[in-house]
């Protein structure tokens, strides 16, 4: 073949890179450092109501204002303003300059993830055994679950309205909680079952401790355990009717690596991505073309139902509110053509390449770890049930967006056509019109305890959001 016809065949290829060959030292410094950050989120959000809470208080020290201080005032370019749904979801908007009806740029992620929540009346005594009954949420593997440490996170909210907010096994001194497992010696029946059924999911209890009370009783060691729970929190047994109570893992987001290139932790789905939206809004600087908004939402990993989840009115509600405030009286049509015109970023990870599991996916349409940020055209499972399939025409932008900002990225599917699938948002914000795709960081281990991202990945998807965030549309 010719030499000049081996140069053009070349620059007609598109080659898949390994991140690290593309970024200059001084951009590795800011993944580190964007690294070192992001891991102190993860240990301040092990749940939806601890992200919220930390997000906020991101949003306030930049200058943004709860919408309710503005009643009386007319929102204008460069406002920051944010809203919160129960303490759970979170909407945060910085104005653009251009009219809303125009159309937003929306980073949406979620901030729930799978875990062990306490039932309403769990607290019983077995064996000399105090636990704690439970019921799990979101897609899990149960068996990863039992004989790792384990922490209590969430609130306990008194008749009275009083609330209580409990955390114990973070601290470095604090107590911590484990489901048991049975020792191999005994298992010869247990391994003989499928891995579904290997721990069963009323078995997921927590042993919560093993003290009895002074006075003999019937069931002390459970007596015992209300005495201390009253002693410290003023609680009583019938409280737990009201709280709200999740077992996550104990650990601590670690380097992983002998390089250090890797974040092992729990919760990165979806956290790895709110993160990187939090802190594309707080970067955005000067004010944007189009109005930003940051959407921090609950309830995804069980399918974005209720009050906090996607499926409700929160989003359009809240756009109101703001569209009311923007100096137009609110009008259904005014409503419409906001959200229609708006593009949006369903933040959401992907499935790393595996190669231990190689057979699941089709590697030359799967991320790869350091490939950066991965644009997901659709999800869905098998023939892209409940996928939203993004246009064309809006992957070309989304291309150019990035390319434009130097931002690494690649295009993935979740595992081979048949394996499986997964969801996201992004069919629930499509049904307004707006253009809708999915991207985000891919993990390996989802859903696991402790997955792992590549460090690389999460900064590509902040300066990705950014990026998205700044477009001018032209």
């Amino acid at each position: 073949m010719p030499k000049k016809s081996k140069k053009a065949k070349k620059s007609l290829s598109m080659e898949r890179k390994n991140g690290y060959f593309c970024v200059s030292p001084a951009e590795k410094v800011k993944i580190n450092e964007y690294a070192e950050e992001y891991m102190k989120f993860l240990d301040n959000s092990k749940t939806e109501r601890m992200a919220h809470d930390e997000s906020v208080r991101f949003l306030k020290t930049a200058g943004f204002k709860e919408i309710s201080s503005y009643k009386n005032k007319k929102l204008k370019p460069g406002d920051k303003i944010y809203i919160s749904c129960a303490g759970k979801t979170l909407l945060a908007v910085v104005m653009g300059k251009k009219p809303l009806e125009n159309g937003m740029h929306i980073v949406g992620a979620h901030t729930d993830a799978p875990r062990i929540d306490i039932k309403q009346n769990p607290l019983y005594e077995n064996g000399e055994i105090a636990f704690l009954d439970t019921h799990y949420y979101g897609g899990i593997k149960k068996y990863q679950w039992v004989a790792r440490p384990l922490a209590l996170c969430g609130v306990v909210v008194k008749k009275n309205g009083e609330k209580i907010n409990i955390d114990i096994g973070n601290g470095g001194k604090d107590p911590i909680f484990c489901i048991t497992d049975l020792l191999p010696h005994l298992a010869q029946s247990q391994m003989t079952k499928n891995a579904s059924k290997i721990i069963e999911g009323e078995n997921l209890d927590i042993v919560f401790g093993s003290i009895p009370s002074s006075k003999k009783q019937k069931e002390s060691i459970k007596s015992n355990i209300l005495q201390l729970l009253n002693e410290r929190y003023g609680i009583k047994e019938e409280d737990f009717l009201s709280a709200e109570l999740e077992m996550v893992p104990a650990e601590k987001a670690r380097h992983a690596g002998i390089d250090s290139s890797m974040i092992l932790a729990y919760g990165q789905d979806d956290r790895i991505c709110a993160f990187a939206g939090l802190k594309a809004m707080l970067s955005l600087n000067p004010i944007p073309e189009y109005s930003a908004c940051l959407l921090l939402c609950d309830k995804e990993e069980i399918g974005s139902v209720g009050a906090t989840g996607m499926a409700s009115n929160f989003f359009e509600n809240t756009i109101s509110e703001i569209i009311n405030l923007s100096g137009s009286p609110y009008n259904e049509l005014l409503l419409k053509r906001t959200l229609k015109n708006s593009w949006m970023l369903s933040a959401d990870v992907n499935a790393l390449f595996d190669p231990l599991y190689a057979n699941v996916s089709d590697k030359k349409n799967t991320p790869l770890i350091n490939g950066g940020i991965c644009v997901t055209k659709f999800t869905g499972s098998r023939g892209k049930s409940h996928a939203n399939d993004a246009n064309a025409e809006f992957m070309a932008h989304i291309r150019r967006i990035f390319d434009r900002a130097k931002v690494i990225w690649q295009t993935g599917e979740l595992g081979k056509v048949d394996e499986g699938g997964g969801g996201t948002i992004a069919y629930l914000m499509a049904r307004y019109g707006m253009e809708v795709i999915d991207s985000g960081p891919g993990i390996l281990s989802m859903h696991a305890p402790c997955e792992l991202s590549g460090k690389l990945d999460a900064y590509m998807s902040y300066k990705a959001y950014l990026a998205f965030y700044r477009d001018k549309r032209v």
